[in-house]
């Protein structure tokens, strides 16, 4: 009997696979630019699924993309031609080695050295289905009451499609699905049968704000005693004896020079760096963003030494690009700084939570940030490179979020 289950489970998943590699029943508008696609179309699709699937926010980034960037959109409609989704996606030129950190293996690894030496020759051109520039789902907008199972088939399919249209340019070698988080996760889990490979990265750290917080001094008054003194003597403290103010950052024009420097010196310290923001990208996306965003910068004179660019989209701020002197930060908290302004603006917002992004998860953790998983589902054009690229990424050493609790006992910690 159990062979026999094995047997029939093993026929269940071959015709799955079969179904998956076949056209899925749905029709697909694919296009190079935003403004090629029908703007209604797009607009009732995107309406639920935020700013960074807005085609306001499309059209500002298509002008100020990384040099090594291509977007790429598609509509997607059932048989009787009504839209069910929305894709965003980008081409990139990135090496695999880009991939992972710059940690020695452990000697018995010796697979892990061995894929790493291979990593490091391979320069890969990647189609993501997602943006690059943000973190969290901005690939996909479903229509509200259409099984999501079969719009990732048909996403799939417009992968494949664009990855197969885009040959004259060159091949490309991965395709990825990014960022694969809670309610998306079991949706996109069938694309397995398709030689996706789900990699869990680092969690995305969240704080949940009180809705009784109306500043980043009720926020304080939240936590416990031990908590706030340090927060008052070792963060906010230093920062005002060194004579440093910190402010909203009214116009990104005329700082946008300086904004991509500061945030240059962070990029150049960082694990992995797919692309280069440009300096007249900070502008763009402050003239798109609008009122729903706010910057706040730490000056020392007229010198601006750092800022945190803090974006609301729906009840989630999203903390999102950040640069500060590393000269500065070397004597002074800038940084942690930083992190409490995203807390203040993100209140001032009226959000209910604050996306603080994978990075830095210990003082994230401080603050009160929880962490949520994260991940990518990967494919390899060669399905026999698929195994060899998953272990690669599994080579990697992916920090976990330390369990820290701030608030008092009695207070909400979210």
């Amino acid at each position: 009997m159990n062979l026999i289950r094995k047997a029939l489970a093993v026929r269940d998943v071959l015709a799955e696979r079969r179904r998956l590699r076949g056209p899925a029943e749905l029709q697909y508008a694919i296009a190079d630019r935003i403004g090629m696609l029908d703007a209604d179309t797009w607009n009732s699709l995107t309406e639920g699924a935020g700013f960074f699937m807005s085609r306001g926010y499309l059209l500002a980034l298509e002008g100020v993309l990384p040099a090594n960037i291509q977007p790429r959109y598609a509509l997607i409609s059932d048989a009787g031609q009504r839209p069910v989704a929305a894709v965003c996606m980008q081409l990139a030129d990135i090496g695999v080695c880009h991939v992972r950190k710059r940690k020695e293996p452990a000697p018995e690894a010796s697979s892990c050295a061995a894929l790493e030496k291979l990593s490091g020759k391979v320069s890969q051109r990647v189609l993501t289905c997602g943006n690059l520039l943000s973190y969290g789902q901005h690939g996909v907008a479903f229509a509200p009451d259409y099984a999501e199972e079969t719009i990732w088939h048909g996403v799939a399919e417009v992968l494949y499609r664009v990855r197969m249209s885009d040959k004259l340019r060159g091949t490309t070698h991965f395709v990825l699905i990014k960022d694969v988080h809670e309610p998306f996760r079991k949706g996109v889990s069938s694309l397995a049968n398709l030689s996706y490979r789900y990699v869990e990265t680092e969690p995305n750290m969240v704080l949940t704000l009180d809705p009784a917080w109306k500043s980043h001094d009720d926020y304080l008054a939240s936590l416990s005693s031990k908590y706030r003194a340090g927060i008052r003597n070792n963060v906010l403290k230093p920062i005002e004896q060194a004579g440093c103010t910190i402010g909203l950052v009214p116009e990104f024009a005329a700082l946008q020079g300086r904004m991509h420097e500061l945030y240059r010196a962070v990029q150049d310290n960082a694990d992995f760096r797919p692309f280069e923001l440009r300096p007249e990208y900070f502008p763009a996306l402050q003239q798109a963003a609008g009122d729903r965003m706010r910057c706040s910068g730490i000056r020392r004179g007229d010198e601006l030494l750092g800022f945190l660019i803090t974006l609301a989209d729906g009840e989630t701020a999203f903390a999102y690009h950040i640069g500060f002197d590393r000269e500065a930060a070397a004597g002074l908290p800038v940084y942690l700084r930083l992190l409490h302004a995203g807390i203040a603006d993100a209140i001032a917002l009226g959000c209910r939570r604050v996306s603080f992004g994978r990075t830095a998860l210990e003082p994230k953790a401080a603050l009160g940030a929880k962490p949520e998983p994260f991940g990518v589902m990967l494919r390899h054009r060669q399905p026999v490179l698929n195994t060899l690229i998953k272990q690669l990424l599994l080579c990697v050493e992916q920090d976990e979020a330390p369990e820290r609790n701030p608030f008092k006992t009695a207070a909400k910690a979210g």
